[in-house]
């Protein structure tokens, strides 16, 4: 449909078409202007790698506001493209996994602890809790604020913020405290994005020429992280907490180690969290 329109507008051009009258011309411009539109908002995906002196010609060919589409708006190079279709397939990945059944279902403190086998990914853990904060406050501590998260998760010894894609999208390095099975790093990609009332945070593991792996310290993989935060109906000052977790540990740590160690982790994770959230309400 698209190819056969777009010759339709090229014949426009040929001297008897010019002389259209009544409705047909105003039909053609307004066909015009929303062709402008779709080429508009596809010019990011359509023209990553095209050089800039480039990209504004083809704008004024296009009759496109070069300077308010592309000088003003940063484009997202191929690498963060990259990014942003791992972060959906992550969510897509995600989103599956909460409406299938199954789930090996374990109790504590109030919290409710699942755990579900899945082909090609492993063991995934899984929290649903309440928390005793509202929505926008957990989110300006698990993103906005994230690069500060050591200061009250004595798990996590540095988080560095490597790179701002757009105003959602994080590229991540968090370097855990030093244990008995030594210290690991992490370099994610994070995003945050809202489905109705409720908020997404997602993580998966990426590589960057910004944070190669370094000496003394395991590159671990965050191979899934799903945080979804939605008012608790009937009570918007808190917030129900739904967290999916898989993690690669690498290095030569048993399995069933790894999987206590990752169950120790959620649950450590929500003591800090909770106990940070009630400091901040006392100041």
């Amino acid at each position: 449909m698209l190819p056969a329109t777009l010759k339709l507008c090229c014949g426009i051009s040929h001297q008897p078409l010019r002389n259209l009258t009544g409705l047909q011309l105003p039909a053609v411009g307004a066909f015009e202007k929303e062709m402008s539109k779709f080429i508009t908002s596809k010019i990011e995906s359509c023209f990553l790698d095209i050089p800039h002196s480039l990209q504004k010609l083809l704008c004024m060919q296009l009759g496109i506001n070069a300077d308010s589409n592309i000088n003003k708006a940063a484009m997202p190079s191929s690498r963060d493209m990259i990014y942003l279709n791992q972060i959906e397939r992550t969510l897509h990945t995600a989103k599956s996994m909460l409406q299938q059944e199954g789930w090996h279902a374990e109790q504590k403190n109030g919290d409710r602890f699942f755990t579900k086998a899945f082909p090609m990914i492993g063991k995934v853990f899984r929290v649903e809790a309440v928390i005793d904060s509202p929505l926008e406050e957990i989110y300006t501590q698990l993103f906005e604020k994230l690069e500060y998260m050591d200061q009250w998760n004595p798990n996590i010894s540095k988080v560095q913020i490597l790179k701002r894609i757009g105003n959602n999208t994080l590229l991540t390095r968090e370097v855990t405290a030093q244990n008995p099975f030594g210290q690991r790093d992490f370099v994610s990609i994070q995003h945050c994005c809202r489905t109705g009332s409720s908020l997404y945070l997602i993580g998966t593991a990426t590589q960057s020429h910004l944070m190669p792996p370094q000496e003394k310290i395991t590159r671990a993989e965050a191979e899934l992280t799903c945080i979804i935060l939605r008012p608790l109906e009937g009570d918007r000052r808190k917030t129900h907490f739904t967290w999916l977790l898989s993690v690669n540990l690498k290095g030569w740590i048993p399995q069933f180690v790894t999987d206590q160690i990752m169950a120790q982790s959620q649950t450590d994770f929500l003591s800090h969290l909770r106990r940070h959230l009630s400091s901040l309400e006392k100041i």
